[in-house]
């Protein structure tokens, strides 16, 4: 279902907010602001991420020199570009596209000068967009390490954290690549806290994390690399490990332009402004989906039984990025999943009735749900029984995306062209 033709008022105000958080994180509103001034030397623009062609429309918009470059981005969220060249790739685990993808971002900035500017352009989903594995690991090493990583629950900090290690363009080294020339980065934050070098695994920001912290990542996760990553993080010198302080980076700038912060305080002024309470409760939530949705159910018991800590009616909102580890096969993301175990939780409680209920990404996409998200109403665990599925059943095969499909609860916008992470509001009715 599309989000205009939500069944009800309660889920009209839900969407009111969300596009009010998309809305307070669109790419060509935001840069411009942020822009340096023209350099004497040639200007030169490289993207990556989900929201990278929207920045790119940006700068184009307001750009008073020359300028050319490229950007890369997910495969079906191209927008017309007239100077800065286009490279569709794949997410969220790379593929030869994101071998193209990233030498083209390294070409574009080889042999600048100290009067030359590079422009980056940073948003997330830009690590498996633009993979290029270190010297001695193959793509296939990487996929399959990717694929580990993201159904073992690890969160985005620790896969980050990780692909900046075994990475040619990460973790700084598209900045050394640049240098000499100086390199203004504007990032779209879809991490939690908001640390700009983990954004795409900060290709042009120095890397924040080590080989041993990979390392003991990989352990507690209990993954096996294979040898040819395990060799890696273990050699006595990281490969062409670029820290903070790396001299290469010392004239280079760097600002956040959107956060999951910025998108909440939108969106709560939504519904502010049409008299209803709202209270964010944080804009870094992580954590198993199933977890913080029993987190989420139990603030809202609270609000139903005992007025406590808020008054209903009222508004809830978080973001950040939940994690699913994979018991199953089935079809979802972590949207949909915080949705069913959310659905389960409020009814064990007893409050099912006073909640509806709007999770989805900011991307518009949500792991292999096909969708955004999805959205609850008070009967939507019975509407599923009643058309003879067991909502327990899908959630324990991580399905949740096939159970809102059924009742036509899936959150479908398309590429929203930005990334700001996850958006949950919970509205509560007395």
């Amino acid at each position: 279902m599309s989000m205009t033709d939500l069944p009800s008022p309660q889920l009209s105000v839900l969407h009111r907010a969300y596009r009010a958080m998309l809305d307070a994180a669109n790419p060509r509103r935001l840069v411009a602001a942020h822009l340096p001034p023209p350099p004497t030397g040639r200007t030169v623009v490289v993207g990556v991420g989900k929201a990278a062609a929207a920045m790119a429309q940006a700068v184009e918009d307001c750009w008073p020199a020359e300028l050319s470059g490229v950007v890369v981005i997910p495969a079906g969220a191209s927008l017309p570009l007239a100077r800065i060249r286009v490279v569709e790739s794949s997410h969220p685990v790379p593929d030869e596209r994101s071998l193209d993808g990233a030498r083209a971002l390294l070409d574009a900035v080889r042999g600048l000068g100290e009067s030359d500017l590079v422009i980056a352009l940073i948003s997330g989903g830009g690590s498996a967009l633009c993979a290029l594995p270190a010297p001695g690991i193959s793509l296939e090493e990487k996929q399959r390490l990717t694929r580990s990583l993201l159904g073992c629950g690890a969160s985005i900090h620790e896969l980050n954290l990780v692909r900046q290690q075994l990475s040619a363009i990460k973790g700084g080294r598209l900045a050394a690549a640049a240098w000499p020339a100086r390199v203004a980065t504007l990032v779209i934050s879809d991490i939690p806290g908001d640390d700009a070098a983990l954004v795409a695994s900060g290709p042009t920001l120095g890397s924040t994390g080590t080989p041993e912290r990979a390392r003991e990542i990989l352990r507690r996760h209990g993954i096996d690399p294979g040898p040819s990553i395990a060799r890696l993080l273990s050699s006595a010198e990281a490969f062409d490990l670029v820290r903070p302080n790396d001299p290469r980076l010392r004239r280079n700038t760097c600002a956040v332009v959107a956060s999951a912060w910025d998108g909440l305080q939108a969106a709560a002024e939504s519904a502010r402004a049409r008299g209803l309470p709202c209270h964010v409760l944080g804009d870094a939530l992580e954590g198993e989906a199933r977890d913080l949705a029993v987190a989420h159910a139990g603030i809202v018991d609270a609000i139903v039984r005992h007025g406590q800590p808020f008054a209903a009616p009222c508004m809830l909102l978080s973001g950040g990025e939940a994690t699913v580890t994979l018991h199953g096969q089935g079809r979802g993301g972590r949207n949909t999943e915080f949705a069913l175990a959310f659905a389960l939780a409020v009814e064990r409680s007893g409050s099912a009735r006073h909640v509806h209920l709007l999770s989805a990404g900011t991307d518009g996409l949500d792991g292999r749900a096909g969708a955004a998200g999805a959205w609850l109403a008070p009967d939507t665990l019975s509407r599923a029984r009643a058309i003879g599925a067991a909502p327990r059943e899908f959630l324990e095969r991580n399905d949740s995306a096939s159970l809102f499909e059924l009742t036509e609860s899936l959150v479908h916008t398309g590429p929203t062209h930005t990334n700001i992470n996850d958006f949950r509001a919970i509205l509560i009715e007395p």
